[in-house]
């Protein structure tokens, strides 16, 4: 017995929309590490504090930070321009039950700190469960992050949301060895992370110098 699952209603619409994207930008995907010792430090010591943080709740936080510095990455492309935001308008991928996936956008993510982007993010995913996101919303993004850090994948190709400029996939942590100042090998948690790009709208040097930005600021993550 072979079971149909017909492409309408939102999974159509997803569908859709990921060939839209691929159909019409150059896209390419830059792939990282960052090591996540002094993010999971900043989460321990904001926890003992009372501060209930997640991961990926500093790495918005990262993300965001990394924006800033690179503004190039942060915006649109519309028809033959590339439209660039001063306010990181930070969309967050959410899977939902059925097989559907939204990915809203928490409006200036730049001016919130890591608790207001706790809070946007947990109040978009409650809202996405019950059909409750505004067109704006689901539209107006500048940036996407795409976590799939529950899961065993530590890199992915993630597509970008359609008419955005890049979007940052996140995976799993897993163990390194690395070498300690003091010279004896050490293991430390490390977050792969995948960054894809419309190539239309930025070269690969400025994308890298993104990811390199993102990696850094995971890296000396203090809130």
């Amino acid at each position: 017995m072979t079971k149909v699952v017909p492409l309408k209603g939102v999974r159509g619409m997803i569908a859709d929309a990921m060939v839209k994207s691929l159909a019409t930008g150059a896209q390419l995907t830059h792939h990282g590490s960052a090591d996540a010792t002094a993010l999971m430090a900043e989460k321990t010591r904001l926890g003992a504090a009372g501060t209930k943080i997640s991961v990926e709740d500093l790495l918005m936080l990262a993300v965001v930070r990394a924006l800033k510095k690179n503004p190039d990455a942060n915006g649109r492309v519309e028809g033959r321009e590339v439209h660039l935001s001063d306010a990181v308008d930070l969309s967050v991928a959410i899977a939902l039950p059925g097989n559907l996936l939204v990915a809203p956008a928490m409006f200036g993510a730049d001016a919130m700190d890591v608790t207001e982007l706790r809070a946007a993010r947990q109040d978009l995913a409650t809202r996405a469960k019950i059909n409750k996101l505004t067109v704006t919303e689901m539209t107006g993004g500048t940036f996407t992050v795409s976590n799939l850090g529950l899961t065993r994948v530590e890199h992915f190709t993630p597509i970008i949301n359609a008419g955005q400029i890049c979007i940052l996939g996140i995976g799993r942590f897993t163990d390194r060895a690395v070498r300690g100042a003091d010279g004896l090998i050490e293991l430390r948690p490390h977050v792969g992370l995948s960054l894809t790009f419309d190539h239309r709208a930025l070269d690969g040097a400025p994308a890298g110098d993104l990811l390199t930005s993102i990696c850094e600021e995971i890296e000396r993550m203090a809130v």
